[in-house]
């Protein structure tokens, strides 16, 4: 064994003294490539997992009840089957002096809350001492919404409070997750709950922790309607609002990763084609061995010794850099998820494109000696059928000039040797162009969503609430509001809660003309229809023509007419929901009982929100934005990414063949200018090469793009789910065509210099 590989040692030897700076550069081209593709795909696979890494490690709850009832007993619902625990929390309205906006969220008395579930993930600090009443933690858009930082000092007020709070911690958990907010302790929660209680008219409601999980969860709200005698309780399901935001970190990744995709196949395209011209090289030299009695085996393993080495020191280098960036991942949505922020090593990641890219140079190393890529060392030319290309014989048929027959043949033919990247060349084009146009017009939708929340469902601008849990606040003017010229409706929602089965569904009521985005179906006209938001319809399983059976206040069986999306509110989203009549909600809630009372204004379009306000002299507000709204703005950079990330790689492919292209060609380029080529039509030739490669590129390019675009974002809203409108990126897909013919241009303008100064005579002898 020994005796086998010192030909090989030997050799190593010598090519590190001779050849150290190919090596080298060819080391770092691997550093690059490995890095930028395990930073991606670690930074993808740590996204998509944020979520389940942080659930696993919080105990987080499974459901919220909100009964809103004034000394509702929560060790009732401790006692029953299936319930691991439970947390209460205060309504309360203590706010903070100095900051607008920002409240205590739910102070808490319940020992459980922290313990036994939602174990928070301390980014900084620590976690609040809960004998002190004057410490605090907070989420981290709490930090950065009201510009506080950790160790500053808020004052908590309200009525017969007045507390100073030390930030002393900053938490992450599933229920605080992507709001600014500020947790105290029990001690505070203790000293001033009468005042608290008093603020908030006695109610507490409770997050629950379920000794089976999710799947637990409709025995769960069937035995909480037995133990309270109310189907009117809304009971969130917060393992489905995390699978929700989990959907938008998956989509990132899932970008994130074909970023990473697309670098792996370019990397190892790259490392490639240096590999073989670093083998090429020495082909000479391992002849000359041959001819000594170096083994055909020996002469693959001479060859691929230096390449092995440098791939091995590049990847190395490579993790080195993915570790270094590793911090500023996951990106987007995910970035506010993940448990442990910082420096994380995805072996698994490294470990796999290190392998990958070290067997590609190894093996581009064996085959450019044994099958002719290294004639002199395999001994036998490389048997190649020659193939035309249909555009060329058309080309010929047409009798064009020379120049732009010769680059049209350069650009299409393949299977020669000096015509091998004409495929890669090709391809990448296509999917250069491919890319950008698709990234263009999905961000079209995301920023058209992003742009109208009518696409949510909000399809009002102006809220006023008038009451709430069944009592009016003030007579609302709704007649002298509808004749506001910039009003289009004003729809009067009295808002309640019934279960169908094990559902919740959050109700709302509605009168004509208010709009509604509608997907399927139309809208409830009598008393006994509903419209279903998809969620609730989904989890019930009903479908446009079933009937329900409803309960609320009291039954009712109510035929599905469509399903629609509905307003985004204090306990429920866009997606859960549904529409009744005014009649079918009094038949629903015979003692006329709401749990909120919601005025929603839609204005004409062009009005202005804020000038209808000042005329109507009344508190509105705008709608609220649904979480999935932030997730829409998430995304909005990384289309752009991907797309410009594509562009780049199909410029590097596109220049780095035909750069190499013209060096493999220079023999037949010369014996073309010894027939009468001259260098301005040598020029014109590889313009035309150039160029005829970017056209096809934009050819099937856009058109493929655009509809690749429209699918995935349909796919998006359906997923989110948004009401589709077809993106709409056409203007900016035009600006692609000058912009990708310049590039190419610029492209072709160092391998035109080559071969304008190519010498024929020494092109000729060195054949």
């Amino acid at each position: 064994m020994t005796s086998t590989l010192a030909p090989v040692w030997t050799w190593l030897r010598l090519d590190l003294r001779g050849r150290i700076r190919a090596l080298v550069l060819l080391g770092l081209l691997v550093a690059v490539g490995s890095g930028t593709v395990m930073a991606a795909a670690a930074g993808a696979r740590r996204g998509d997992s944020a979520m389940d890494r942080l659930r696993a490690i919080t105990l987080p709850a499974h459901a919220m009840a909100q009964p809103n009832q004034e000394g509702f007993d929560w060790d009732a619902v401790r006692r029953l089957p299936g319930v691991a625990a439970v947390g209460s929390f205060l309504l309360s309205d203590v706010t903070l002096e100095g900051l607008p906006g920002a409240f205590v969220s739910y102070p808490s008395t319940d020992k459980e809350f922290t313990t036994a579930m939602e174990r928070p993930v301390v980014l900084a600090g620590r976690v609040a001492d809960p004998a002190r009443v004057d410490e605090a933690v907070v989420s981290e858009p709490f930090l950065t919404a009201h510009r506080v930082k950790l160790g500053d000092t808020v004052v908590a007020l309200a009525e017969g409070v007045r507390q100073p709070l030390r930030i002393v911690g900053v938490i992450r958990m599933p229920i605080l997750l992507n709001n600014p907010e500020l947790s105290t302790t029990i001690a505070f929660a203790e000293r001033y709950h009468a005042a608290m209680m008093k603020g908030s008219g006695g109610v507490a409601n409770a997050i629950i922790r379920l000794t089976g999980g999710e799947s637990a969860l409709p025995e769960f709200r069937q035995a909480f309607a037995k133990l309270t005698g109310r189907d009117d309780v809304e009971i969130l399901d917060l393992a489905m609002m995390a699978r929700k935001s989990a959907q938008a970190n998956t989509f990132e990744a899932a970008i994130l990763g074909g970023m990473a995709l697309a670098a792996l196949v370019c990397a190892l395209a790259l490392t490639g084609q240096a590999v073989t011209r670093y083998v090429t090289g020495s082909a000479g030299n391992l002849a000359v061995l041959r001819v000594l009695g170096l083994t055909p085996r020996q002469a693959v393993l001479a060859a691929a010794a230096g390449p092995g080495l440098a791939a091995l020191g590049g990847c190395a280098a490579g993790t080195a850099a993915a570790l270094a960036v590793s911090p500023l991942f996951p990106i987007g949505g995910a970035g506010g998820v993940e448990p442990h922020p910082g420096v994380r090593a995805d072996w698994v990641v490294f470990g796999a494109v290190a392998a990958i890219m070290v067997l590609v140079a190894v093996g581009a190393a064996g085959f450019a000696v044994r099958y002719g890529l290294a004639a002199e060392v395999a001994q036998r030319p490389a048997a190649v059928r020659h193939r035309r290309s249909a555009l060329v014989r058309v080309v010929d048929r047409l009798g064009l000039p020379v120049p732009v027959g010769l680059g049209v043949r350069f650009a299409l033919e393949s299977g020669s040797r000096s015509s091998l990247s004409a495929r890669p060349a090709l391809a990448s084009a296509v999917v250069g162009v491919l890319g950008v146009v698709a990234a263009l017009t999905f961000r079209a939708g995301a920023v058209d969503a992003y742009d109208d929340l009518a696409r949510f469902g909000q399809t009002f601008q102006l809220t006023a609430w008038a009451g709430w849990d069944g009592r009016d606040f003030a007579p609302a003017p709704l007649a002298t509001w509808a004749q506001d010229p910039d009003v289009l409706a004003v729809n009067d929602a009295r808002i309640g809660v019934g279960t169908v089965g094990a559902t919740s569904v959050t109700l709302y009521t509605y009168a004509r003309p208010f709009p509604v985005v509608v997907l399927a179906g139309r809208m409830p006209t009598a008393p006994d229809e509903i419209a279903l938001a998809p969620d609730s319809a989904r989890d019930s399983s009903s479908k446009v023509g079933n009937i329900i059976t409803l309960k609320a206040r009291a039954t009712s069986r109510l035929t599905v007419t469509g399903i629609v999306f509905v307003p985004e509110g204090p306990h429920n989203g866009y997606a859960a929901g549904g529409w009744v009549t005014g009649a079918g909600y009094q038949r629903l809630f015979p003692d006329n009982f709401f749990k909120f009372h919601q005025i929603l204004l839609a204005l004409r379009a062009g009005a202005d929100p804020a000038a209808v306000t000042q005329r109507l002299a009344t508190q509105f507000e705008p709608p609220l934005k649904p979480i999935q709204h932030t997730q829409i703005s998430n995304i909005l950079i990384l289309p752009l990414a991907f797309g410009a990330f594509l562009a780049l790689l199909a410029l590097g492919v596109n220049g780095h063949t035909l750069a190499t292209g013209i060096h493999r060609r220079r023999h037949a380029i010369a014996t073309m200018r010894a027939l009468g080529l001259t260098p301005r039509q040598c020029r014109q030739a590889i313009f035309t090469q150039a160029t005829t490669v970017a056209t096809i590129g934009l050819l099937f390019g856009i058109p493929l793009g655009l509809a690749l675009g429209r699918i995935l974002w349909r796919v998006v809203t359906d997923i989110t789910p948004l009401w589709y409108a077809p993106p709409f990126a056409l203007p900016t897909t035009l600006l692609l065509i000058p912009t990708a013919l310049t590039l190419t241009t610029l492209l072709a303008i160092h391998p035109i210099r080559r071969v304008t100064r190519y010498s024929v005579s020494t092109c000729l002898r060195a054949a």
